[in-house]
């Protein structure tokens, strides 16, 4: 573990959350030179060119508040938000908690940020040197969830390069149910109709059952969606040795690794390979990057490995996956994806 995050971890989680956002930003805006040498490895997703697969998952830079930053350390994408309409506060605190021993994560933040406004205007303002995505959600206490979603996706596409809706996150009472049947449908109908040409991605749960992925496959497909993100964290529970295995909310970290690759490999044979797909969940090696790629994934995103990782990570993944690559023959990160699963 880097010093930098052996000293953020003497500090509450959270607080040392809004540190290290706050620190890469000062950094970022010192101007000093940051960019690590990392390969060059470029693919093509839902006509965006990405310079490599490695992004920044949601969540992590909520209020785009480090942009540059982020890009700085060599992710090919930074996916900021979740942002919704209004701002809004979260769950009660504590609502993030370490789990050292298990490489893991557990939060119920509820989608606490300051408002798309704010958000959207810091992401225009911002100086990027990769692909920009802008998550947006729905406000807890919305009267019309669906209209909500419309309101992000029309603000953030004038802006991103693309908008990811998440109806995945568990800590927002009934936000899931928006995966299922009729509702997903509409949703999706709604937002197409607001994206103008911004492509439109849509985060969905790992915790589906057979019947789910293959509906939400095919609400994807026929609805247009650009590429489907695949997944957020879990509410369920493998063995765990930390004291707060206990608390409610989401897992994320090594511990959802299985989970999400299993999910990945449903996702891959439901959609049969017609939707680009993007692998979170427990990715915090090159090797497990490769992995993923190999089961059908276009592109990957970390988020609790960073808190483990530190700022060095994302240049570490792109070294050894290049490395794989090479190992393996392929030419291009494009010949690799779905490699092991046709």
């Amino acid at each position: 573990m880097p010093d930098t995050t052996r000293l953020l971890h003497l500090l509450d989680p959270e607080r040392a959350h809004v540190a290290a956002v706050r620190l890469l930003a000062g950094w970022a805006a010192t101007g000093a030179p940051m960019r690590p040498r990392v390969p060059n490895l470029p693919v093509r997703v839902a006509g965006l060119d990405f310079a490599n697969p490695v992004g920044l998952a949601a969540g992590v830079d909520k209020d785009a508040r480090a942009i540059p930053g982020w890009f700085a350390l060599g992710f090919g994408m930074v996916e900021v938000g979740t942002l919704t309409p209004l701002p809004q506060a979260g769950n009660p605190k504590p609502r993030l908690f370490r789990l050292s021993e298990d490489g893991a994560v557990i939060n119920r933040m509820g989608f606490n940020n300051g408002g798309q406004a704010a958000g959207i205007a810091r992401a225009a303002a911002a100086k990027r040197t990769g692909v920009l995505g802008i998550n947006v959600g729905a406000n807890k206490d919305a009267s019309d969830r669906v209209a909500d979603y419309v309101t992000g996706v029309t603000a953030a596409a004038r802006v991103a390069d693309y908008v990811t809706i998440n109806i995945s996150s568990p800590n927002t009472p009934g936000l899931r149910d928006l995966q299922e049947g009729t509702a997903l449908r509409d949703l999706l109908a709604a937002c197409l109709g607001a994206k103008g040409k911004t492509p439109l991605f849509l985060k969905v749960a790992p915790d589906l059952s057979p019947a789910q992925i293959d509906d939400i496959a095919r609400a994807a497909i026929d609805g247009g969606v650009d590429a489907l993100i695949m997944g957020n964290t879990t509410i369920s529970r493998p063995a765990l040795a930390s004291r707060h295995k206990g608390e409610t909310g989401g897992l994320s970290g090594a511990p959802l690794r299985e989970l999400a690759r299993a999910r990945l490999v449903d996702f891959r044979r439901a959609t049969g390979g017609a939707l680009p797909l993007i692998a979170a969940g427990g990715i915090d090696t090159g090797a497990e990057a490769y992995a993923r790629i190999r089961a059908g994934a276009s592109l990957v995103q970390v988020y609790s490995a960073m808190v483990y990782g530190g700022p060095g990570l994302p240049a570490y993944i792109l070294r050894e996956l290049d490395a794989l690559l090479r190992r393996d023959g392929f030419a291009c990160v494009a010949d690799a994806i779905g490699a092991d699963n046709g």
